[in-house]
């Protein structure tokens, strides 16, 4: 059966960010947060193989599939190529991946990360969409598709010759229309065009288009003064069409309420407010920043414990506000626990694994000589 986009959540809840404390998930905040996502009328579960360290499998089955009925809710998640060391190892995932979840099958089921290089080759050289069409026969999977971090060109060669694929998800915000690297604006234009459906990912960035400047929160506020940051983010994705659903990786309750707010009676961009969205684009973009969404794909394979995300953040923060001393205090707080960005060895496993396809190499050697020769 087709995909009914119109029909679909158009908030999907992504079990990417959730909440912890002291390394652990905080159980009884996501149950909170699950019912009032599933008591809005929305029902769109997003995981993954590798979220949380492997744990966000899990919770969806503790928060979600022991507390509701199975046919109330639908469930993504994703086959990592990484992870793919040989043909059995395709199989030997999936099943762990259905117990992990306690389903039988899954609504929604991805490829994870499909990009030019070794992710794609991965997924041809072990013949993985003949593989998703044959679970969908079994009645493994409902629907099949792919997310996507790679080229258009890619994505053209790709969705031509697999018409098996019914959906695809992208990285999709305002900031990334005309990046040169993600080119959100012709991936969307690819498969709006053959009419696909779309799931959106990093809609608010990994939290950087909910924290503006003043100045730009100025802009957003004297237009719609009641509303959040994150919430021009979602409604200008939500604004197009085609889309299917849009993941947004709450992290607390506060997240989830303002969310809710933003599609409870959705009210697309209109053409006065898409002129202060590409007033803020401008002036965000006059300001270089490194590009980390916060998936934390790189954090669980350092070796030397970086939380690079974290680095990054104060970095972008240092970049607009030298002297920013909130920046360096969070740094001390991030390296008291973890390593600093001079303890990186150049091992390169942070790059194999980036969505972003981020030099961070060469970004973490910056980062160390602006934050740790300065406490030296």
């Amino acid at each position: 059966m087709a995909i009914d986009v119109e029909k679909m959540p158009k908030l999907g809840f992504g079990l990417m960010r959730l909440p912890e404390k002291d390394g652990e998930i905080e159980m009884d905040r996501v149950c909170k947060m699950v019912d009032s996502y599933m008591k809005s009328g929305l029902n769109y579960f997003d995981t993954a193989y590798v979220y949380h360290g492997g744990k966000s499998e899990v919770v969806a089955r503790e928060a979600v599939v022991k507390r509701y009925p199975r046919d109330s809710f639908t469930i993504a998640t994703k086959l990592p190529a990484w992870e793919i060391k040989k043909e059995e190892d395709i199989e030997r995932i999936f099943n762990e991946q259905l117990e992990r979840a306690g389903v039988d099958y899954f609504d929604f089921y991805l490829l994870h990360s499909v990009e030019d290089g070794n992710n794609y080759d991965t997924y041809v050289k072990y013949d993985c969409f003949k593989w998703g069409v044959k679970k969908k026969e079994e009645g493994k999977i409902k629907h099949f598709g792919f997310s996507f971090h790679g080229s258009p060109e890619l994505l053209e060669e790709i969705v031509d010759s697999h018409p098996e694929i019914e959906f695809v998800q992208i990285q999709l915000n305002y900031l990334d229309r005309t990046n040169p690297v993600v080119r959100s604006g012709e991936l969307y234009d690819i498969l709006h065009k053959r009419n696909i459906p779309i799931i959106v990912m990093e809609p608010v960035r990994g939290g950087m288009l909910a924290n503006m400047t003043p100045e730009n929160e100025a802009r957003f506020k004297a237009v719609r003064p009641n509303d959040s940051m994150a919430s021009w983010a979602l409604r200008y994705v939500g604004s197009l069409p085609g889309i299917m659903t849009i993941l947004s990786g709450m992290s607390a309750e506060d997240q989830m309420e303002d969310n809710l707010k933003t599609f409870t009676n959705f009210e697309p961009v209109s053409e006065e407010e898409m002129a202060v969205i590409n007033e803020v684009t401008d002036d965000i973009l006059s300001v270089p920043q490194i590009g980390c969404t916060a998936c934390k794909y790189c954090v669980d394979g350092c070796p030397m414990n970086i939380s690079i995300p974290d680095v990054f953040r104060t970095i972008n923060t240092l970049r607009r506000y030298p002297d920013d001393w909130r920046s360096k205090n969070f740094y001390s707080g991030v390296t008291a626990t973890h390593g600093k960005a001079e303890d990186c060895i150049a091992c390169g496993q942070c790059e194999s694994v980036c969505p972003q396809h981020l030099p961070i190499i060469e970004l973490m050697k910056e980062a160390a000589e602006i934050l740790d020769k300065k406490e030296n």
